[in-house]
């Protein structure tokens, strides 16, 4: 007999847990387990891939932050399909998801917390302490963010590391470089930096842009592309065009195709000031495109300095330009660290191993009382 198991999250946007619940979802065995997807507030483009599958999709509608008839129609919807378990994901989720699936009598609860979250304030991390005593485990994808927490007031044996899961496909959907060149309107001997995310200050973007600026003064071949969307994208292009780079700094907004891009880059940035565990990077590492990352927990987990990437200072823009200079004239220091990058990926990240420990979890908990 299968166990009904129920993800929760607040929508199905493009996004770093999003991407974790569609695999994990389409790749559970469904003779062990009946999965069923709920998104709280909207739906969106990893529907898809979910509806591919043949997996069961509700959406509940949640209009305001504060929503008692959107929590009302989740905890009929609970109650209508009778999981065993419920596992919720990202704090609106994690917060309506909770209370109502309790309410809802299931027997087991699980939440996912993904990142070191910063923003949150005093009452919702009270919150997150009080749902906390009715959860039967909190997975998270690094250390860091259990330290996070565990300082917060929640009880570390609530929690469980299972690291994101990537795939690792080298090269499979590569573009033509020259055609990439073209469609950007870039030089020949265009060297290309990749930067992948929101656009929102967590990112630290200025401090990309302005160590562009900063390579610019010792080489003429650099580039960086800043592929996404966000918030903070008009401050940004302010940002760019006032230090007179937008010749060097090329924002490409939202692409389906960065798997076809990554290839093509010399180097991936990540500027983050927290993080959980970027996918981002990790995909980056996947395509064997050597990285350099800000030196915080949730990348550390990843790149191993000097071996699988490079590290450097949140804010510490000119040992960011300075050490991917070095970087970009060492191709034999580029291929090394690119190539122990993806072995890492393969060996410790896969998606199967991501599958393999949530169902082992899933396992463990159903089979407890």
């Amino acid at each position: 007999m299968t166990a009904r198991i129920l993800h929760i999250i607040p929508t199905l946007d493009q996004g770093g847990a999003e991407k974790q619940l569609t695999m994990l979802a389409t790749r559970l065995p469904r003779e062990r387990f009946d999965i069923h997807v709920c998104a709280l507030t909207r739906s969106g483009p990893l529907a898809e891939p979910l509806v591919e599958a043949g997996l069961p999709l509700q959406t509940i509608g949640k209009r305001w932050k504060v929503d008692p008839a959107a929590y009302l129609r989740l905890v009929r919807v609970i109650r209508r399909l009778r999981p065993q378990l419920v596992h919720t994901w990202l704090f609106a989720a994690n917060a309506y998801g909770r209370q109502a699936a309790r309410q809802a009598r299931v027997p087991h609860i699980v939440a996912a917390e993904r990142c070191v979250d910063r923003w949150k304030v005093w009452h919702e991390l009270a919150l997150d302490r009080h749902l906390a005593r009715c959860t039967d485990r909190i997975v998270t994808n690094s250390s860091g963010v259990v330290d996070f927490y565990v300082r917060h007031g929640i009880d570390r044996a609530k929690f469980e590391v299972i690291p994101n899961g990537i795939e690792v496909q080298p090269g499979a959907q590569a573009r033509a470089r020259a055609d990439v060149l073209q469609e950007l309107q870039l030089p020949a001997d265009a060297r290309l930096i990749g930067a992948v995310g929101r656009l929102w200050p967590q990112k630290g973007y200025k401090d990309l842009i302005w160590a562009a600026e900063l390579l610019k003064v010792v080489r003429s071949d650099t580039h960086l592309l800043i592929i996404g969307e966000g918030p903070q994208y008009a401050q940004l292009l302010r940002w760019r065009d006032g230090l007179e780079i937008a010749d060097r700094v090329h924002f490409l907004g939202h692409r389906r195709d960065v798997a076809a891009l990554l290839p093509h880059l010399s180097c991936f940035w990540l500027g983050s000031a927290y993080e959980g565990q970027s996918n981002a990077l990790m995909e980056a590492m996947a395509a064997g495109v050597p990285v350099v990352a800000t030196d915080i927990p949730g990348n550390r987990d990843l790149v191993v300095p000097d071996e699988t990437g490079l590290l450097f200072r949140v804010g510490d823009r000119a040992t960011l330009a300075r050490v991917t200079h070095r970087l970009l004239d060492d191709p034999v220091l580029a291929q090394r660290l690119g190539q122990a990058a993806q072995r890492r990926m393969r060996e410790y990240f896969g998606v199967g191993q991501m599958v393999d420990r949530h169902a082992a979890l899933y396992d463990r908990l159903l089979a407890s009382r």
